[in-house]
């Protein structure tokens, strides 16, 4: 059903393991998972399902081509005009989508997350508040070493190859210089509650009555 309202559309940036999440899982506690759509952008990286596991791990998922940018554009399009989508699911021990989708409704609020969402300027350009988290990359290491591990079935050998690989180049090459485009650039992330409750007083006032 269309909306009567232009939802505010909201970009959270950052290298890998800098503490996006922990932003956007702020923001969404403080203001309400009724108010706000969260698209992270991880649930639109390729279907695989055409490559071999061993194929699949040597793909370079911090690279821009890596993720169907254009097909999460169209989402929020849609989301704008009031209409529900079905968000992708990525799989990240089988590197690739599942059958699944999980329906996401239009909110006042469009919450968008992910390292590469700076990068195209047609997604740059949608946005109403860009934002970009910004934690040393030894730390944003440290981080993505022990979630991979613990979360997504990973070796630790495995996680220090594809870091230097391809997160590390990827991060300096794509990432880092988008910087630039952030309205506000937010030092460790979610930790930094001074810095997520401006954001959050900030988005609460822009909300509509």
């Amino acid at each position: 059903m269309p909306t009567s309202y232009t939802p505010l559309i909201i970009g959270i940036a950052g290298g890998s393991g800098s503490g996006k999440t922990t932003l956007a899982n702020s923001i969404l506690e403080a203001i309400g998972e009724d108010k706000i759509a969260l698209l992270p952008h991880d649930a639109y990286y390729r279907d695989q399902r055409n490559k071999s596991l061993e194929e699949r791990r040597l793909v370079n998922y911090d690279h821009p081509d890596s993720l169907e940018t254009d097909l999460m554009i169209k989402h929020i399009q849609t989301l704008t005009r009031g209409e529900a989508i079905d968000l992708p699911v990525y799989d990240f021990k089988q590197q690739t989508r599942v059958a699944e989708t999980v329906p996401i409704q239009p909110k006042p609020i469009i919450l968008v997350e992910g390292i590469l969402i700076f990068v195209e300027p047609k997604l740059r350009n949608l946005f109403s508040m860009k934002l970009f988290v910004d934690t040393d990359q030894d730390i944003c290491f440290i981080r993505r070493l022990l979630r991979d591990v613990t979360e997504r079935g990973r070796t630790v050998e495995s996680v220090i190859d594809q870091y230097l690989r391809t997160v590390r180049p990827s991060f300096i090459e794509f990432v880092e210089p988008t910087k630039r485009f952030a309205d506000v650039i937010i030092p460790v992330g979610g930790q930094n509650t001074v810095a997520s409750d401006m954001v959050i007083a900030r988005l609460k006032a822009l909300l509509p009555d």
